[in-house]
């Protein structure tokens, strides 16, 4: 079995490395390809890959190259973890929304929207070229904002699931205050991705015992601590919404916290300064510590489970991801993307029934559905007057003022990026 990861520089990498070498015997990798065009990183998590599975008796082959179509040549499954614009983009996502007084975030809002237009027309050069090269391929989109890429990649007829961390890290945080094992969670989690509840904790499988009213009762305070939201809230919601949702739910108090300190982006670039100089170290042969802080936590776990399930049908018989609705979500076009929890095999996902959401989580999630359409329009199409459709179109900007500020200072600051601009 042959996988590659393209981005594969990422400091993430060994994380998903780690993966790889401890779940072997679910996923069972032959040649692992890291794929990024920036050789020193590459060499540096190249070979602490090489170490760790030297150190946990993993037999696999560890390929680095910058050359992506010898790297995705013969590849079963293609992992997709690409920054377009690196911590630099990032750093502006960040940063000039909240001069407009709007949330800068790179997977939502305006900051979002940028990170789409920079990002999809690569993602879908990349897709054709695994076509030719495979078409059986598999593609996991792990590239933010994972909902937009993986409708662009699905609307274009490609094999392709969308993964994100916030479901499997929220089901091993439960398993561990219900004092059970994570794979005994089966979280109702209904959304799109960055948007989404919780519904409920089910024991043992889809048709379990509910035990989301228990772990509100005796741990509400601890998981409102987590999402930074109110204990009051979730008492009144009777859900538990992804910490995404903060940025709705409290928008103005997050507005104020960002302004008030540096920039995420500018907290991981330090990080990642850090861990690639740890990287360097020929005696480091596990992943570091420092890495949980980074991000990403979990997501070997989930990658792994959902590679396994797509080539092989190992893996967890259901798993979190993004798909096509199809009509999950009746309110919802059946070519809309969303992320539910889903029975995984070598066909693909097909979701599972979902009790149809409360008008409070359904609004909001047509709202952003009806702004991921007019953001894949304007990504794979271009235009001033997309971009400000899609802006105008965020419940989190709204405003014509705001819209037009924000398509002007989104333009500026990607124009390198932007073929039409």
């Amino acid at each position: 079995m042959k996988l590659t990861v393209v981005g594969g520089g990422s400091t993430y990498t060994p994380e998903l490395i780690d993966g790889f070498a401890r779940l072997r015997d679910t996923l069972p990798v032959e040649e692992l390809v890291l794929v990024d065009p920036a050789a020193e990183r590459l060499e540096l998590v190249g070979g602490l890959a090489r170490r760790i599975f030297a150190r946990q008796g993993h037999g696999g082959r560890i390929v680095t190259t910058a050359d992506l179509d010898a790297g995705i040549d013969g590849a079963d499954a293609v992992l997709l973890q690409l920054r377009v614009g690196g911590q630099a983009a990032r750093q502006q996502d960040e940063t000039w929304p909240l001069e407009c007084g709007c949330v800068g975030q790179e997977t939502t809002g305006a900051g979002g929207l940028a990170k789409a237009l920079r990002t999809v027309p690569v993602v879908l050069d990349i897709a054709e070229r695994v076509r030719r090269a495979n078409p059986r391929a598999w593609i996991i989109d792990f590239t933010n904002p994972v909902g937009i890429v993986t409708r662009a990649l699905l609307h274009a007829g490609h094999r392709a699931v969308g993964l994100c961390n916030v479901a499997i890290g929220l089901q091993r945080k439960f398993a561990a205050r219900l004092g059970v094992q994570p794979a005994d969670v089966h979280l109702g989690h209904v959304g799109l991705n960055h948007l989404t509840w919780e519904t409920s904790v089910r024991l043992g499988g889809p048709e379990g015992a509910n035990v989301l009213p228990k772990l509100l009762a005796e741990h509400g305070d601890a998981i409102a601590d987590d999402l930074r939201l109110p204990r009051a809230l979730l008492d009144r919601l009777g859900v538990v919404p992804s910490y995404y949702l903060r940025y709705y739910y409290a928008h103005d108090e997050v507005v104020r916290d960002l302004r008030g300190k540096p920039s995420r982006a500018e907290e991981v670039a330090r990080m990642e300064r850090e861990l690639l100089e740890m990287y360097g170290d020929p005696a480091l042969d596990e992943k570091p510590a420092l890495l949980a802080r980074r991000g990403g936590a979990y997501y070997s776990e989930a990658a792994v489970d959902l590679a396994a399930a797509l080539l092989s049908g190992g893996g967890s018989p259901y798993q979190v991801v993004n798909t096509l609705n199809k009509g999950t979500l009746p309110f919802l076009a059946d070519d809309a993307v969303i992320e539910v929890q889903a029975a995984v095999g070598p066909t693909g996902p097909v979701p599972l029934p979902v009790p149809e959401p409360d008008p409070l989580y359904a609004g909001l999630i047509a709202n952003v559905t009806a702004y991921e359409e007019l953001a894949l329009e304007a990504a794979l199409r271009g235009g001033r007057d997309r971009v400000f459709r899609a802006l105008l179109a965020h419940p989190l900007i709204g405003q014509y003022g705001y819209a037009d500020t924000l398509t002007d200072r989104l333009i500026a600051h990607n124009r390198e990026h932007l073929a039409w601009a």
